[in-house]
């Protein structure tokens, strides 16, 4: 379990948070109760196969996003653990 984020971490999913493609995907992906396909997230956007690749790399780096690729598929689901300690870590700024 994942105490607290270091000031990289903290940085890295901050980046990666910073685009409103890459929020529109974490928010699909947070609503599926199981793992997303690539290709049904990529369905929602009307982007390139490349760009969607970056998008989703960029979420998979910063530990956003776990990936498990099956074949020539690759599933998604929300890193729960780093998801809260961002949140903590913002919170704890207001405190």
């Amino acid at each position: 379990m994942i105490n607290e984020l270091n000031i990289k971490q903290v940085e890295k999913i901050s980046k990666a948070l910073g685009d409103p493609y890459r929020l529109k995907i974490m928010k699909i992906v947070s609503a599926s109760a199981t793992c997303v396909q690539c290709c049904d997230v990529s369905a929602e956007f009307n982007l390139a196969q490349s760009t969607m690749s970056h998008h989703i790399k960029q979420l998979i780096e910063a530990e956003l996003l776990i990936a498990d690729k099956e074949g020539r598929n690759l599933k998604f689901v929300i890193n729960k653990e780093i998801c809260s300690a961002y949140a903590a870590y913002i919170s704890n700024l207001i405190v």
